[in-house]
Formats: C-alpha cells, structure tokens, sequence
C-alpha cells in the first residue's frame, strides 16, 4: 500500500465514530478497552522505518569484444622483428568496459586509450611490452598494481580515477605521468627510484597534504595545484624542476625551498594563505627563478606590494604575470639602496 493511500484510510478512520456496547453500568467493556489498548500500541510500532543505506551495485560486465576491436584498432605497422604487420594503435572510449583480457595477446599494441570506461583492472596489460603510450583516464581504479613494467612505456594518464597509492608506477622509460583528480594523500608509495626518466608529473585536484616522497632529480614539471597542502617537504631532491605549480593549496609560510633548486624558474603560489610579504624573503634560495604568481594570497593587500617583492627578489622578470618596468626596477634599486645606507648611518 502507497503512503498516500495509508494516508486517506487514516483520515476515513478519524472521521468513523467507534459503536461501543454499554455495560448495565453505562460504560464500555474491558474487552474493548484492551482492544484500544492493543490499537495504540499497533499504531505506536507504526512509526515510519529509517530509510537503509544504499548499497553500492558494481557496474553490470562489459567485456571488450571482437567488434570493438575492429571498430578501435588502426595504425599499420611492421613487428618488432620487421617481418610482419599488426596494427599498433587501439582507441574504445566511453563504453563501460570492465574487462579487457581479450587484449592479452595483443602484444604488439604500442598505443591504447581506453577512457571514460568502468575498468577496475589493468593487469591485461601487462603483456603489453611494446606499450609507448597509455590514457584510461576516467574509469574506476584504485591502483594500477598488476600492470607490469612496460618497460617502453611514456605517457601514462590516469586522471579522474579513484586512486589511492602509487604502488605499481614503476616504468623506467615514463617520461609524463597524469594523476589529476584523483584521491591520493600522499606520494610515499611513488616508486621513484624506478622512475629516473620522468620529467613531467600532474597532480592536480588530490588530496595530498604534503609534497614529502618525490625523489625525482630529473623531474622538470611538477603540477600540485588544487590539493590540501599546508607544509613543503621533499622539494630539495628536484635539482632540474623549472616549473612548479602549487596554486588553491593551505600554505601560510614558503619553508621548504632548497638551493639545491637551482633550476627552478618559475612558481605559482596563487591563492594560499599567505598572510606576510616578509616570507617572499625565503624564495632569494632559488637563483634561476624568474616568474612569481601570488595573487589572491593576504599579502597581496600589504601597501607596496610589487615593490617590496622586487627588492627581495631583484632577478625577478615577472610578478602575477605582469613584466616589471625599468621604472620599477628603478625605485626598487633606489629604495633598497636607501635602506642600505640609513642602516649604515644608524650603526
């Protein structure tokens, strides 16, 4: 019965007036005072139930079929061995796969994108030696554990998954690797050691806390943007880093930064926490760098604001995008010069 049929009976009920048999003395029977008493007792257990919690239902198996095969393969090349041809190339998107084991023997495959999908496995892969590049970005991974070294392998993007760990990204070849969207806390399960040729690394929009776990030395690229990160860990490891992207973090100091970052060149630190000027002095470690971004940050609103940054940092070329004037550079030498001069006199 639908509540709202529960609902008229309850009101065709109230508007019924109960007939009741009088005794000789005028009032109603203990039989039908036990049946009222059962009623409301009837009526109290009636209370609605608390709704149950959904409970997760796995997608329904979508295996990858020989159709789609012939629908995704492309790309004509010679084998490894030059004596024959297979297609290298393999493109099935947006098709709700949850297995892929039919790719096991294709080994000869080079090229695979297999996004937007509900794959929860790749170990299918791991046959897959001759891998140069891999997107399975938006299906439904935890872990890439299984998928082997793929020791040709890349480009690898994995972006808007559910992954938690790292465990498995260990290709020595990988030169970029895509994590954005993802729900990593924290990188110490990266093994970076197997990972000497990386130069590009994407994690924005996780849930990383820290940067600690990047022993990267030849990384370049280094995207943090989105995350929760409130202290800077593991930053001196990255000696070649040029760029580093560290915007909508819980930054309230720049602790951290190392001279042993002598490469790095430019720093996006838009939209942190951080309240003082005075902390721009911590970046004079970082020789090379020549390109700062720290708008929508509280020091942004501090009375000279341009100014007092190119004093602290005089290499530098550009601030929120914008190129300093030789008439800034002017007055930040003149001003500095001023200072240097009074604390003379005043000593």
């Amino acid at each position: 019965m639908s509540d709202a049929e529960d609902d008229v009976l309850d009101e065709e009920q109230e508007g019924e007036e109960p007939l009741e048999e009088a005794n000789e003395d005028g009032e109603a029977g203990d039989e039908d005072g036990e049946d009222k008493a059962e009623e409301k007792e009837e009526e109290e257990g009636e209370e609605e139930e608390p709704e149950k919690e959904e409970v997760f239902q796995p997608p329904p198996d979508v295996p990858l079929t020989e159709e789609m095969l012939r629908e995704g393969l492309s790309l004509l090349c010679k084998t490894g061995n030059g004596l024959a041809h297979a297609y290298v190339k393999l493109e099935v998107k947006d098709k709700e796969l949850t297995d892929i084991s039919i790719l096991e023997s294709f080994i000869h495959l080079r090229y695979v994108d297999l996004s937007q999908n509900s794959l929860r496995d790749l170990s299918a892969l791991g046959p897959l030696t001759h891998l140069l590049s891999l997107h399975v970005d938006q299906n439904r991974l935890v872990s890439v554990g299984g998928l082997g070294e793929l020791p040709y392998l890349q480009q690898a993007s994995l972006a808007q998954n559910r992954m938690q760990n790292l465990q498995g990204v260990a290709h020595p070849r990988l030169e970029t690797l895509n994590l954005i969207g993802n729900e990593l806390r924290t990188l110490e399960s990266l093994e970076c050691s197997k990972l000497n040729s990386l130069h590009t690394l994407e994690l924005r929009g996780n849930k990383l806390q820290s940067a600690a776990g990047l022993y990267l030395p030849n990384l370049r690229e280094l995207y943090l943007a989105q995350n929760n990160i409130t202290t800077l860990e593991g930053l001196e490891n990255l000696v070649h880093l040029t760029s580093l992207h560290l915007r909508d973090n819980k930054l309230e100091t720049l602790d951290g930064f190392s001279g042993n970052m002598r490469a790095l060149q430019y720093l996006n630190l838009r939209g942190n926490l951080i309240s003082r000027l005075q902390e721009v002095e911590k970046l004079k470690v970082l020789p090379m760098l020549r390109a700062l971004v720290l708008r929508e940050n509280p020091c942004e609103e501090e009375d000279g604001y341009r100014l007092e940054t190119l004093i602290a940092l005089p290499h530098l070329e550009r601030l929120d995008k914008d190129f300093f004037e030789e008439e800034e550079r002017t007055e930040a030498e003149e001003t500095q010069r001023s200072r240097m001069e009074d604390g003379i006199t005043e000593s």
